[in-house]
């Protein structure tokens, strides 16, 4: 199999293809299940009368945006496999961290575990943006299934944690302390997690044969990012004869060529998240009144989001279903900004039956608008040009998240704060 892959031959029935969509989900997962799981459990910081849903975002998004702005300019001589690593040991460590912290104050709360909880918000956004760019980076050189699949994880790990903290919250919610209780059982269930996604990239991952075929076919192609993902999967030289003779193969398009060529996917990328992240989840925290559900309201929303987004990630996996037409893609995203003011008069005046099918059309289109757009954008390029054009698009994907829970302060405005 390995002279094959060396050769450049596609294995004739693509072994590892499903374990690898496997593996890509879960991973996707891991890369947003600690923050989620911090978000999610805004009703125990709530009571500790910490905002997470506002405070915490905006502590996360700008060391996650910097961070990857670094990462993405010097992305052609980055180590894919250490950097992914990095990320998802980071992730690790700053979900024990959070644990250590709620016990060693005993759950008491107070400025001094704030400002710990904080420091960890700004951790994950450095692990965040060591993962989420170079993981779609490296599997945007790779078949569209396995973006795809590591996208509806990232959708995925907000389902999940949603419907954990529910879990979590009804077994304890008669017992003594049964915040803090849920809480901390949650949080074991993400360092344990992460863990495995550790697990998962520097032992299963590598040494799926097709991984390493897409893999080797980068490195044909001038790629220099993926020489130790390679070795880990048992491969240690590619032969370089057909590059010396034909130089043009190794020629790509510069970082800024590239941008300038999809600068409509990059700023569709922005538009969603500006858009998702000025409602989600601090407008859905906070502003939704009061209704039947009491304190379980928010959670509910919160869930609603997440099961569409996820539901949303897995529409294109139907091919006659998925939006490639660059055009009605830019319309279809500007078209959801009508949501801001049906977010706005539902709150004020409707029921929450209105609010809960407005959230869940905000998860969805989320969802499907992501996939649809990152995994058109590659399509055309050699393997290091939709490397670095993938860490592109998710700097503009975090700098629309970026702004969107900056422009989510300004709900506050309406209610005279």
């Amino acid at each position: 199999m390995e002279d094959d892959v060396v050769r450049g031959i596609v294995p004739g029935n693509l072994e590892g293809k499903y374990p690898a969509m496997l593996v890509c989900f879960l991973l996707g997962n891991g890369c947003l299940f600690s923050w989620n799981s911090m978000l999610t459990i805004e009703d125990y910081y709530g009571y500790l009368r910490y905002h997470s849903s506002r405070v915490l975002t905006l502590v996360y998004q700008p060391f996650a945006f910097a961070t990857l702005a670094i990462l993405a300019y010097h992305e052609a001589k980055l180590n894919t496999r250490k950097r992914n690593l990095f990320g998802y040991v980071l992730f690790f460590m700053s979900s024990v961290l959070v644990l250590v912290l709620d016990l060693a104050t005993s759950g008491g709360g107070g400025i001094g575990t704030f400002i710990g909880i904080c420091v960890v918000s700004g951790l994950f956004g450095i692990a965040d943006a060591h993962v989420q760019g170079g993981m779609i980076g490296d599997l945007s050189f790779m078949q569209p299934e396995f973006l795809q699949s590591f996208l509806a994880g990232l959708a995925a790990s907000g389902t999940l944690t949603s419907g954990l903290r529910l879990i979590t919250k009804a077994a304890f919610q008669n017992s003594k302390d049964g915040l803090r209780k849920g809480a901390i059982l949650f949080f074991a269930i993400s360092a344990f997690f992460e863990l495995l996604c550790v697990i998962l990239y520097a032992y299963a991952f590598p040494k799926l044969p097709i991984v390493k075929y897409y893999r080797s076919k980068a490195a044909l192609e001038g790629s220099k990012t993926v020489s130790a993902d390679l070795a880990a999967g048992g491969i240690r030289a590619l032969p370089q004869k057909q590059a010396e003779e034909d130089p043009e193969q190794l020629k790509r398009l510069s970082n800024k060529e590239l941008l300038l060529e999809n600068i409509d996917y990059a700023f569709d990328l922005f538009l969603i998240y500006v858009l998702t992240l000025s409602i989600f989840p601090g407008f859905l925290s906070e502003d939704t009144g009061s209704h039947s559900l009491g304190e379980w309201y928010a959670l509910v929303l919160i869930a609603m989001y997440n099961v569409w987004d996820f539901i949303g990630r897995n529409i294109p996996l139907m091919k006659s279903l998925k939006l490639e037409s660059r055009k009605i893609l830019m319309f279809a995203i500007l078209s959801r900004f009508s949501l801001i003011p049906a977010f706005y008069f539902t709150a004020k005046y409707a029921d929450q039956g209105w609010m809960i099918m407005l959230t869940s059309f905000l998860g969805l289109t989320n969802g499907y608008l992501t996939v649809c757009v990152l995994t058109s954008a590659p399509k055309g390029y050699k393997g290091p040009e939709q490397n670095a054009l993938g860490n592109l698009l998710t700097l503009f994907l975090l700098g629309g998240i970026f702004a969107g829970v900056t422009l989510d302060w300004l709900w506050l405005i309406g209610k005279g704060w």
